[in-house]
């Protein structure tokens, strides 16, 4: 082979084009929380949200080049996520954990970290029994609807993202999140009404 057929080969290898993860360490900083905070109230479990957030990164890290800056690298990364997060849910493994879960006490539980501190404990009792209603609500939902609510409402993700991220289109996404919230305010109603 000649010599210009060398260098012609290794200047088109130097110059493959720049992507936002030859800088993983910057990408995973500024989104590791959000991936993890996402598998963290999808799984109810500490250990698998961590494990698939590291399997998102390096399935990003693996997958680089394919990334063609048509989304923000966030809902590219939220997609990774929740793909994984699909796979991880048809496991056994998954449904053994999960009924373990239900056996002990949750210490990822949501509902822990959104009651404030400065209520008075009838206040605080209340409102955890409200939060462990709506989380174990969310739980029984369809993995699409559940997704798209926890999507919207723990992540504060807009409709146009969460449709990014899914693969759905957003007038699907708004379908589903809308039959989420009926459905944990259709619950919320009969306990209430239980309670009386």
């Amino acid at each position: 082979m000649s010599t210009q057929a060398l260098s012609s080969i290794s200047l088109t290898v130097q110059q493959s084009p720049a992507t936002p993860f030859d800088d993983i360490d910057s990408v995973v900083a500024h989104h590791e929380q959000r991936i993890f905070r996402f598998l963290l109230v999808a799984t109810r479990d500490q250990d698998a949200a961590h494990s698939l957030t590291q399997d998102t990164f390096l399935r990003a890290w693996a997958a680089r080049a394919s990334f063609r800056n048509e989304c923000a690298v966030g809902t590219w990364l939220m997609r990774i996520a929740i793909n994984l997060l699909r796979d991880h849910t048809r496991t056994e493994r998954f449904r053994f954990w999960k009924r373990a879960a239900a056996s002990s006490i949750d210490v990822s539980d949501p509902s822990i970290h959104l009651i404030h501190s400065g209520s008075s404990a009838e206040s605080r009792l209340i409102a955890s029994e409200q939060m462990a209603l709506v989380w174990d609500t969310v739980a029984q939902l369809s993995p699409r609807q559940r997704n798209v609510f926890i999507l919207r409402f723990v992540e504060e993700m807009d409709l146009a993202e969460i449709a990014a991220a899914t693969g759905l289109p957003v007038s699907t996404v708004k379908s589903h999140l809308y039959r989420a919230l009926g459905t944990i305010r259709a619950r919320h109603n009969t306990a209430n009404q239980e309670a009386l």
